[in-house]
């Protein structure tokens, strides 16, 4: 009778659409703040992709240069119209983290039950990680972004008795798009092996209509021939795909151990843009949890995919340390399936007793407490104190259009990032102070030039290098001087 009664209450029957509701808003909310409240500055790798996105032109595409390409075109625009300034560097990564977010979400309700995937996605998407990643203007968020798309849309075709074939058009497409990302060349294989390999799914491909798999394979081979175009024009673009630019084989296992430092340093600190760490010891522990529940029956695709995808983490890890990130996707899996363990071994010790069942709310409720509330204020303080971290992150963008006006800056480094800011400001950028009144210096000068004098120097907030702008002054010498 009472089960009854509380079935029928509307809290109860819409709790799950409450919750994801409420998650929604918090993590949009949080999204459109990041450049507020945590990592203001921009990074080394972010001054770089904000340069090459903004010096983009047609003839750069015409002849083959598609490495990136969706996102460096967002981003080209975004600094156009809003000007140079973290806020519209980092605007793609936003757009793309909400897309992103709804998408981890998706697969794991597609995957898991309403409840498990709900708790699941707050831990995810509200975790350190996944808000670095949705607040680092470079395109390092798209080798998350696309085998989420295309793990997506293969659970829409293996989880349907009849797959429309709009879902392998869209899975070809996002597969085609994807293997002009760096590192996806390599999922592409792992995704083409996977489907060989599980007798599931080699079932359902063949099970398939013949028409849409033939359109299919001219999509992806289409897309295989663009990309052979490109790396014809571009001779560069192999490595951008496959590895680094400044890529060593013998470099491959410091790098595994460089990239992962950051994820499980719980004690020391680490000289990197990634906060760590970036793995709290309880999600590691519910993750944990999650990969021995999926020993048994781990032939199965969902259990599977978790450990191929960390085994695949590791691999592009070698190649590149900051690729470590990629972790997000196969952890969320581990989580879910973590969550899913915990709750079906509370709720078959008391099969009978609703009580004991409401019990443990209290636990849960502590539990993702300690997990979702220290990541949000270790992501929030931490990027903005912690000095490890802080360092990595320039403010001169920020310094140099609060303090100037009309003033010509001299630059020395990164003369055609800041050379960006003529654009959105009365501010002229120059290589030299040749005949100049007054003028200032991106850096401080060893040698003053005959008759200027220092009138004031402008710092930033960093722990090093705080004394950010020189600001000299012509003197004309007067006779008997």
């Amino acid at each position: 009778m009472k089960k009854t009664i509380v079935s029928k209450l509307f809290l109860y029957r819409y709790r799950f659409v409450i919750g994801y509701i409420l998650l929604g808003i918090t993590f949009l909310a949080l999204l459109f703040t990041l450049p507020l409240i945590a990592q203001t500055g921009l990074s080394d790798a972010e001054m770089d992709s904000a340069t090459s996105s903004y010096y983009l032109g047609r003839n750069g595409i015409l002849n083959g240069d598609l490495v990136d390409l969706p996102y460096r075109i967002v981003q080209k625009y975004s600094i156009t119209f809003l000007g140079l300034s973290a806020f519209s560097v980092k605007l793609p990564s936003i757009l793309v983290g909400i897309l992103l977010g709804f998408l981890l979400i998706l697969l794991l309700n597609r995957w898991f039950k309403s409840n498990v995937s709900l708790l699941a996605s707050c831990l995810i998407v509200l975790s350190t990680p996944f808000l670095f990643l949705a607040g680092n203007g470079t395109p390092l968020i798209m080798v998350v972004f696309w085998p989420t798309l295309l793990l997506w849309l293969g659970s829409k075709i293996q989880g349907e008795k009849r797959p429309k074939p709009m879902y392998s058009f869209m899975f070809a497409i996002a597969m085609l798009l994807s293997i002009f990302t760096p590192y996806m060349i390599y999922f592409a294989i792992f995704c083409v092996l996977f489907v060989a390999l599980q007798p599931h799914l080699r079932f359902i491909v063949k099970d398939l209509p013949k028409l849409p798999l033939i359109i299919v394979g001219l999509i992806l081979v289409g897309g295989f021939v663009l990309l052979g175009i490109s790396i014809y024009n571009h001779t560069d673009t192999i490595m951008e795909l496959l590895f680094t630019n400044n890529f060593q084989i013998g470099n491959f296992f410091g790098n595994i151990v460089k990239g992962f430092m950051p994820v499980f340093s719980w004690y020391n600190s680490v000289e990197s843009v990634y906060l760590s760490p970036l793995i709290s010891l309880p999600t590691f522990a519910l993750a944990l949890i999650g990969l021995f529940s999926t020993t048994k029956g781990f032939f199965a695709s969902r259990n599977s995919i978790a450990t191929i995808l960390l085994v695949f983490c590791i691999i592009i890890t070698g190649f590149n340390p900051s690729a470590v990130i990629f972790f997000i996707l196969p952890f969320s899996i581990l989580i879910a399936h973590g969550l899913k363990y915990l709750l079906e071994k509370w709720y078959g010790l008391f099969p009978e007793n609703p009580y004991a069942r409401i019990s443990a709310l209290l636990p849960l409720t502590i539990l993702f407490s300690i997990m979702i509330f220290p990541s949000l204020m270790q992501y929030i303080y931490g990027y903005r104190y912690s000095p490890t971290v802080a360092n990595e992150f320039n403010y001169d963008v920020e310094i140099i259009k609060k303090n100037l006006t009309n003033e010509k800056l001299v630059v020395n480094n990164r003369y055609d990032f800041y050379k960006i800011l003529e654009g959105s400001s009365d501010i002229e950028i120059v290589d030299n102070m040749t005949n100049l009144p007054i003028f200032a210096v991106l850096g401080k000068l060893e040698k003053v030039p005959e008759n200027y004098s220092l009138s004031k120097i402008i710092t930033s907030p960093m722990r090093d290098n705080s004394d950010i702008i020189y600001l000299y002054t012509f003197t004309e010498k007067k006779e008997g001087e």
